[in-house]
């Protein structure tokens, strides 16, 4: 979470208390205070209007979005906590709890940038390190135990009370592994920044907690929010228009196998557990990889379009979570709202197809409500248009379980498409169809940009930058 802070001179510290200073801790010598402080603030909507820096909340999820985060100066960032792909799905089938796979790659984005070699670099590295997914099993634990046991190369460069802290959870993580060794857990393709944040989020039974003490080691001035807070696993569905059914964001979006890695695991697990007479059944290890770049090239079309997206418990059933509170009050103190570039039914439609969000959306004094549109169509939205986007938006906040009801005999009364999304940004050489004449009669205005500056064009579909995504942001402020 964000956190206001003040710069400090090696010679005094006014933040800390008497005692602390008298005691020498936080001298120069440690390691706590080596890294540049970045003062935070929270312009309020009087600045806004004398021409300070307004307020982001972006709404997105997975890697879509963390090419653009230079685009926006204060920003609280809203990410979904049921991706099930990756390390994330092994986590979850050992340990369960929501998913913290966008978190974490959102996290590490936005440790602060700095030179090669130093405390901070080191950190990111190792955060962001991922073991691989294409040698043995035994190779992937024996390098894992150099990790946790502080003897890899990846601890180099840094300073060793951030080192035996984060550590510390990753042997907690271990534990907790360790007392479910009957399920398996696989190490092969595992992040160690999920690791990390698994490791924090089961100490503190917090994932807000975790996100704050993750932030704390890098650095970071990041307010990332989940969406919904929530120590249970949390997975989505969506059903299709001819009545099927799709469980999981993997299954949605990208299906995937696992590697050949994992198929020759020496793993042979017994189909129920022996340690209880509950019948438990053990899944196989679930670490599948997934490249995101190859995610719109190809893909297995749907056998229709998505007609809604649900949440599920483990057991399968439909649940209505409530949003985080934090969601809902920086709805209403922000000044622009971000639908941000990225999977629309897996990572943005998962933060919106939830109680309340529809009517804070609706009711706020939000200044503009802006969609960046995909470039390219995806298995998600094959065959879509930008009209089919706004649409989807629209339908799944406008749906009967998120607004209340008004009027004589309960009637329902629906939003206007305009009171969710004001501005729709498109870029030059998009590969999805825009009919600017039927969103401008929506009640959305239409803005162009165009990622080549030189005039270029690759033959490749355009991708957002962050410049592109200032440039039009701007256009719509001023």
């Amino acid at each position: 979470m964000a956190r206001d802070t003040q710069p400090y001179a090696d010679s005094e510290f006014n933040f800390l208390s008497p005692n602390i200073q008298r005691s020498g801790f936080g001298s120069p010598a440690s390691a706590v205070f080596d890294l540049p402080v970045q003062a935070s603030s929270n312009p309020t909507r009087d600045q806004f209007q004398s021409g300070k820096s307004p307020s982001f909340l972006v709404i997105s999820g997975g890697t879509g979005g963390n090419s653009i985060c230079n685009s926006f100066g204060q920003a609280c960032y809203v990410l979904p906590v049921s991706d099930d792909g990756g390390s994330s799905s092994e986590i979850i089938r050992v340990l369960g709890g929501p998913s913290i796979g966008d978190v974490r790659s959102r996290l590490v984005r936005l440790i602060p940038s700095s030179p090669p070699s130093t405390t901070l670099d080191a950190i990111r590295a190792l955060l962001s390190y991922r073991l691989p997914n294409d040698i043995p099993e035994r190779e992937a634990r024996a390098e894992w135990r150099d990790i946790v046991e502080g003897r890899s190369s990846l601890w180099h460069g840094i300073p060793n009370d951030r080192k035996e802290t984060i550590r510390g959870f990753l042997v907690y993580f271990e534990n907790e592994v360790l007392k479910r060794a009957h399920k398996n857990f696989s190490f092969l393709n595992g992040s160690i920044g999920n690791y990390f944040l698994a490791g924090a989020q089961g100490f503190f039974r917090s994932l807000p907690s975790a996100i704050f003490l993750f932030s704390s080691i890098t650095n970071s001035q990041a307010n990332i929010l989940p969406v919904v807070v929530t120590n249970h696993t949390v997975t989505i569905a969506a059903e299709l228009e001819d009545g099927s059914k799709l469980v999981g964001q993997c299954e949605i979006s990208h299906p995937v196998v696992s590697s050949s890695a994992l198929d020759n695991t020496a793993f042979e697990p017994e189909r129920y557990s022996s340690i209880d007479g509950m019948g438990e059944i053990i899944s196989r290890p679930q670490n599948a990889a997934f490249n995101p770049q190859d995610k719109s090239r190809t893909y297995e079309a749907l056998s229709s379009r998505i007609s809604r997206l649900y949440y599920i418990n483990a057991y399968g059933h439909e649940v209505h979570p409530s949003p985080n509170p934090e969601y809902i009050k920086n709805i209403y103190s922000s000044d622009v709202l971000v639908y941000s570039c990225g999977s629309l039914w897996t990572s943005i439609i998962p933060c919106l197809a939830l109680r309340d969000v529809a009517s804070a959306i609706a009711r706020s004094n939000l200044r503009a409500k802006v969609l960046l549109l995909n470039s390219n169509n995806d298995r998600e939205t094959d065959g879509y248009t930008a009209v089919d986007y706004v649409r989807a938006i629209a339908s799944t906040l406008n749906s009967h379980y998120h607004v209340k009801r008004y009027g004589l005999g309960n009637a329902y009364t629906i939003y206007p498409i305009s009171a969710f999304i004001t501005h729709l940004v498109y870029l030059k050489g998009t590969r999805v169809v825009v009919d600017e004449q039927a969103i401008t009669a929506l009640g959305v205005k239409c803005i162009l940009v165009n990622d080549r500056t030189d005039g270029s064009d690759s033959g490749s579909p355009p991708q957002y930058n962050a410049a592109t995504v200032k440039q039009a942001l701007d256009r719509i402020i001023q």
